[in-house]
């Protein structure tokens, strides 16, 4: 069974998600938050699989929230909805810890399916969308990471194999598994047991913040 908190200041928002979470079979639904105050709490109450994180919320937001539920090494994950596909605090929230980013008008399906993915470690914004939004707002990046020279002894970095160091960079890029795999003609079990050993030696939650990292040592840069 998925525990679910979810944290949005809109009470007909939450009443929405809860009735589609409570017809699952799978899920269940530990409690409700209008602030990032309250979601902190609740998490460290019932200690949730997944809180659906709103960014936009009065008091503490959900930025700040996701920081400190992420910092509390709490093994609740955080995807963050909101209503843009590029609000501009999206980028902020994946930085903070979040595991993944859906917008409002996701099809209930695709919301099911990503608190499913979420929970289980791995990371629901598509490649695709997570390129896009590290390259919108690589501008949040600190100077230091943007203009300094490369550092490739970055202590996040030491342990990676040249494969894996690899397999990072075109991660960073955008690429799947399958996409890995074809391209750097390797078997596709293979390239997900590279992409467990990167996030374990790293340190990076699940794929999206793999991601993150490719652009913070500059393995990446942005387009």
């Amino acid at each position: 069974m998925t525990t679910v908190l979810i944290a949005d200041d809109q009470p007909m928002q939450r009443f929405g998600f809860r009735m589609l979470l409570e017809s699952q079979d799978d899920m269940t639904v530990v409690g409700e938050a209008s602030n990032g105050t309250e979601a902190i709490r609740l998490v460290d109450r019932h200690h949730p699989d997944v809180v659906l994180m709103d960014i936009r919320m009065p008091g503490l937001d959900g930025i700040e929230a996701t920081r400190r539920i992420v910092a509390a090494g709490d093994r609740t994950r955080i995807l963050i909805v909101t209503t843009f596909d590029l609000d501009e605090y999206a980028y902020d929230g994946l930085r903070a810890g979040a595991s993944g980013f859906l917008v409002k008008d996701a099809q209930p399906e695709e919301l099911l399916a990503g608190i499913r993915a979420v929970a289980s470690g791995d990371a629901v914004v598509a490649p695709s969308l997570t390129r896009r939004l590290l390259d919108a707002y690589i501008h949040h990046l600190p100077a230091s990471s943007a203009t300094a020279d490369p550092e490739p002894e970055d202590p996040r970095l030491v342990a990676l194999t040249e494969r894996e160091r690899e397999i990072l960079t075109v991660i960073g890029r955008g690429w799947t598994n399958t996409e890995i795999a074809e391209r750097l003609h390797l078997a596709e079990s293979t390239v997900k047991t590279h992409v467990g050993r990167i996030l374990a030696k790293t340190g990076a939650r699940d794929r999206v913040q793999a991601v993150i990292l490719a652009y913070d040592t500059q393995l990446v840069a942005p387009a």
